[in-house]
């Protein structure tokens, strides 16, 4: 079958869907990737056929311009998907408010330059299957099109899905008519020949690659799956073959920090000098800018980049932001964690991680060197959290592999068709 999978043109969320991609090219089917122009040289560096799309617009570029805000809106979950990390905050007024914003300041801007040109591909390649991350609506207006299926998949913790069931619930028990994301994507339904229905928002059914026990579901119909470490082209570095002669400590706080953001929001010489004297090998992945400028003390390596799936498995524990595919990935190898989160939905994630065991949090602004030391001793004499760790990572190791998940997508589409 034809497979046709979209994204907004973010390298981190296109990373998330790389591995699914191939796959279903593995089980032969035709895939094909479509985003944004400037985006295909990612898109085929992980060796997969873009289909380039509509205009480019840099969201960045934009954001960048009212920086005060931007770092503002960099903690936590903006409104409304705050309600997926904390149910008090499902109130109407707020809720509405929110998507009106999400809808005109971020949704739209992310999907207008696309999205006539993704249908206009879709009627001609005719896709039966459309797969989209859950920021790129263009992808179920196109399957609508086109007749085809379609899912999403997903790059985080599903606070689309659950903010939407909140507020869905909200506006039928008050009887309200206003929906900012229904009543924008109602008419791009209708020009292409349907009408809105709820799938346009939360797709036909979900593929979800973490584990239940750190995840959230709204009531959806999700499929799950082991997440599949991507993180671009890499060279695993020689010094890494050996095994250390003692433990390891990985500390990695993500490339959105130095990529869209004003830097790190720990003080990384702090945490440095603070392992210091502990009998650790601790290596850190830090922007090239940032590491010239540290004083990096005899235990530690400062490299730009390592792929984290060739570090983590050497490692006794790992120090990281809480960003979910370090999350995910640390925790295949059943590594403990240190999480300090910030962004998005790492706080949740992070809580989720140390609710079983297989880690610590601290919340970002409460992470000093000193903090941070006392964890990873913890982390490192403390056998619970390995325990829970290999629990964590025999639960991600008995849900199917992306390739074992396949048929049962294909089942999924073949009744779509059957329907249809």
């Amino acid at each position: 079958m034809r497979v046709l999978f979209t994204t907004v043109p973010e390298k981190t969320i296109f990373q998330y869907l790389a591995p699914f991609a191939w796959a279903m090219r593995t089980a032969g089917h035709d895939v094909r990737f479509a985003s944004q122009p400037k985006f295909a040289d990612v898109i085929t560096q992980a060796g997969l056929t873009a289909q380039p799309v509509g205009s480019d617009r840099d969201l960045w570029r934009i954001a960048n311009m009212f920086p005060e805000q931007r770092e503002e809106e960099r903690v936590g979950l903006p409104v409304p998907y705050d309600v997926a990390d904390d149910p008090e905050k499902a109130v109407w007024e707020s809720m509405l408010d929110g998507y009106r914003e999400a809808v005109a300041d971020w949704h739209k801007m992310c999907n207008f330059p696309m999205m006539a040109d993704l249908v206009a591909f879709a009627r001609e390649w005719q896709p039966d299957l459309v797969i989209w991350e859950p920021l790129t609506f263009a992808g179920a207006i196109a399957a609508k099109a086109c007749s085809a299926a379609h899912a999403r998949l997903l790059y985080s913790l599903d606070v689309f899905g659950v903010a939407r069931e909140q507020f869905l619930r909200l506006k039928q028990e008050r009887g309200e008519s206003e929906d900012p994301l229904a009543d924008w994507l109602a008419p791009y339904a209708r020009k292409y020949g349907s009408d809105y229905t709820e799938d346009l928002a939360t797709g036909q059914f979900t593929i979800d690659q973490f584990p239940a026990s750190i995840t959230m579901q709204a009531d959806l119909h999700y499929l799950r799956t082991q997440y599949i470490p991507y993180g671009g082209p890499a060279v695993v570095p020689a010094w890494l073959r050996p095994r250390p002669e003692k433990p390891r400590v990985a500390l990695t706080m993500g490339l959105s920090a130095t990529d869209h953001y004003g830097g790190y929001t720990i003080k990384l010489q702090d945490i440095l000098d603070a392992l210091a004297d502990l009998d650790i090998e601790l290596v850190a992945t830090i922007a090239g800018d940032a590491s010239s400028v540290l004083d990096v003390p005899d235990n530690a390596r400062i490299v730009p980049f390592v792929p984290l799936h060739a570090l983590a498995p050497t490692c006794s524990a790992v120090i990281h932001h809480a960003g979910l595919a370090t999350l995910a990935t640390v925790s295949r190898y059943g590594v403990p964690q240190l999480a300090v989160p910030l962004h998005f939905d790492q706080p949740a994630l992070a809580r989720n991680l140390a609710e079983q065991g297989a880690g610590l949090a601290i919340p970002n602004g409460e992470a000093t060197g000193e903090s941070v030391r006392a964890a990873v001793r913890r982390l490192l004499t403390e056998p619970a959290f390995a325990r829970a760790a290999g629990r964590l990572r025999e639960e991600i190791e008995s849900v199917p592999a992306p390739n074992q998940l396949v048929p049962r997508i294909e089942e999924l589409v073949a009744e779509h068709r059957e329907r249809g």
